[in-house]
């Protein structure tokens, strides 16, 4: 299943379940994200699926927008709501000009600590598992960029904000250091992801909205996907089991006939059956995709030398470096380079076939 798919990531899931889950309601192996989420973050989290996992490569730098809220008072050791306190906590009664008058100072490019609890490698060793045993952890200062940091509201000891930020920037390290400037303490008490690159929230789904599109597309027997064993998937109507985390909510497989009972605050699933349609209509279309390159749609010929991985002559499109080439109006089949003149070069070939929604529609995947 080739494709781009958004999801809003509840509290409580690392992002790595998050792209477990949807392997199983998908029936997808190949599938990875664009960035991942701390678990007590919540919000956009862009899925590439399929072949189209290869252009994550063109989503490294992508710029993030996050809200969320700053509680001053104590610090804690993995800079957030989820970690120990490390300091005493003192009553603290922020004013809204001291604490825009320091959100100033974070604006631009900066030099930033990342957090102990974070993923950067220490020796060839992710720095949170030395941080976990309770080793000393020492990273080096990087150079990250905040194009813009507001505050938005000041409420007692917390302040609530809205950054954009360039990639590899911590939102934790920034409120733990805001704290330290303010000899107070402070940690992320909350983040909300509401964009990456060109994906926003309008764009996202729940895993809930994945599973009920997906409901019944598949046979109940190919619960998961070939290479992909879950020892506790089960094929008696229930629902697939949590995460890592115990308040994870469950999401109901594809397959499945009934959900269960929803934990309390969480909608009810609904029976209705999913369709090839209904589930295509969750993924982003292609053609938006990527929308700083032009896009050309090409021939039979064309497309058949693409997919061969030989140059082609794209004249319309001289001035362009790279371009986006499709089959049709949905089937995104390579990312081509311009090598001189008029001809381009496929840098990455993605669909070689129909897509499996094609599939679908022509009933040549078996459905329930």
């Amino acid at each position: 299943m080739n494709g781009v798919l958004i999801i809003d990531k509840p509290a409580g899931l690392t992002s790595h379940d998050v792209v477990n889950r949807a392997r199983r309601i998908l029936h997808e192996r190949s599938i990875g994200h664009l960035g991942t989420l701390d678990p007590m973050a919540t919000g956009v989290l862009p899925l590439v699926t399929g072949s189209l996992t290869r252009l994550a490569q063109f989503y490294t730098s992508s710029e993030k927008t996050y809200e969320g809220t700053i509680r001053f008072g104590f610090a804690t050791d993995t800079y957030d709501a989820d970690g120990e306190p490390t300091t005493p906590p003192q009553q603290v009664s922020l004013r809204a000009e001291e604490v825009e008058a320091l959100a100033v100072r974070f604006r631009g490019v900066i030099e930033q600590t990342p957090p102990p609890f974070s993923a950067k490698k220490i020796r060839g060793v992710p720095a949170y598992k030395l941080a976990r045993q309770q080793k000393e952890v020492v990273l080096k200062p990087v150079q990250v960029e905040i194009k813009e940091f507001e505050i938005l509201a000041v409420e007692g000891d917390r302040a609530h904000f809205r950054a954009r930020v360039a990639s590899g920037t911590y939102m934790r390290a920034v409120a733990h250091d805001m704290g330290r400037e303010l000899a107070c303490g402070a940690h992320l008490e909350s983040l909300r992801r509401t964009a990456v690159a060109e994906f926003t929230l309008k764009d996202a789904h729940t895993l809930e909205q994945v599973a009920e599109a997906a409901q019944g597309i598949w046979s109940i027997k190919d619960t998961s996907p070939e290479g992909i064993h879950d020892p506790t998937a089960t094929h008696d109507n229930k629902a697939s089991p949590g995460g890592t985390h115990d308040n994870s909510p469950p999401v109901l497989l594809a397959g499945n006939l009934k959900p269960n009972n929803p934990r309390p605050g969480e909608p009810a699933l609904s029976l209705s059956k999913g369709t090839p349609e209904k589930l295509e209509a969750l993924f982003v279309h292609p053609r938006r995709l990527l929308p700083d390159l032009p896009s050309v749609t090409a021939d039979e010929p064309t497309v058949a030398r693409i997919r061969s991985g030989r140059t082609v002559n794209l004249p319309e499109l001289s001035r362009a470096r790279q371009v986006k080439v499709f089959s049709g109006q949905r089937e995104l089949i390579a990312i081509a380079t311009r090598v001189a003149g008029t001809l381009f070069h496929p840098k990455i070939v993605l669909c070689a076939t129909d897509t499996p929604f094609d599939k679908l529609r022509a009933g040549s995947v078996r459905r329930l």
